[in-house]
């Protein structure tokens, strides 16, 4: 007689059950941890960012259509202003990746890491390609169908469950991040990684670049978290922040440069 009960590691209505949520929270470390060190990526440069910004190609497309067509014609403008920085965020990870590529005996240190999806994170996985780099897309599971964009490397394309074993992998292999415009999910990570590095549960550097003065000193009133005594005013200074590609590349290479090279990949 044949026995068609399911071992347990085939039972999927146990694996996808309550009391197998352990099991999926390991599984969701254990899987990208056999896949980054199968591809010798040791450590990151991570790019965070709206979803929603357009290319310059697609937003001046979107203007023209509303000009034309009619519609919410403030909207379109902003957009198409906002594309700046998916072209900023494009060229700057080309560059990084030229200077990282071309570093003597470390070709996969510093990979381009993003959220897998459209916006600022397809500009940085784009720029990455088209320096024929290996990149990184830590894409996560949410009711829309926006995480996708075809500049990922196949081999380091990953898709969560968990947000938090998600941000778990953008913290556990960064050396540097450049955070672009972005909204809630971006704020999210933006502090959660400061919260790390204030705490010192972070201890190894970590330089963040705040990209897009405007927008962050509307966003973000750091002097007034100071004023009313919720941070330090050490605590400004985790930041760095700019609107210039040259100064963010400049910033980021003179960080490693002192700060990485020759240390161990992961360090948290």
């Amino acid at each position: 007689m044949t026995d068609t009960t399911p071992k347990a590691y085939r039972n999927e209505a146990f694996l996808n059950s309550r009391d197998g949520r352990s099991l999926r929270i390991l599984a969701e470390y254990l899987e990208p941890k056999s896949r980054f060190e199968r591809n010798e990526v040791d450590d990151t440069i991570v790019f965070m960012g709206s979803a929603r910004t357009l290319s310059r190609e697609q937003a001046e497309a979107a203007l023209k259509k509303t000009e034309a067509m009619g519609g919410d014609l403030a909207a379109a403008q902003m957009a198409l202003k906002m594309s700046a920085y998916y072209e900023a965020a494009r060229t700057l990870a080309f560059r990084v990746v030229q200077w990282a590529k071309a570093l003597e005996g470390t070709e996969k240190r510093f990979v381009v890491c993003t959220g897998g999806g459209p916006g600022i994170m397809e500009a940085a996985n784009r720029g990455a390609s088209e320096a024929r780099g290996m990149n990184v897309g830590l894409t996560i599971s949410i009711p829309v169908e926006e995480f996708d964009n075809p500049y990922v490397t196949r081999e380091l394309a990953f898709h969560f469950h968990y947000f938090f074993m998600r941000k778990f992998w953008f913290a556990y292999l960064a050396k540097a991040v450049i955070v672009f415009p972005g909204g809630y999910g971006t704020l999210d990570e933006l502090f959660e990684l400061l919260t790390l590095v204030q705490t010192r549960k972070m201890k190894k550097p970590l330089p963040i670049v705040l990209f897009g003065t405007e927008y962050w000193r509307e966003i973000i009133d750091f002097d007034a978290l100071v004023r009313h005594g919720m941070i330090n005013a050490a605590d400004v200074s985790l930041v760095h922040r700019t609107d210039s590609v040259d100064d963010a590349y400049d910033y980021i290479v003179k960080q490693l440069t002192r700060d990485a090279l020759g240390q161990p990949g992961p360090m948290l």
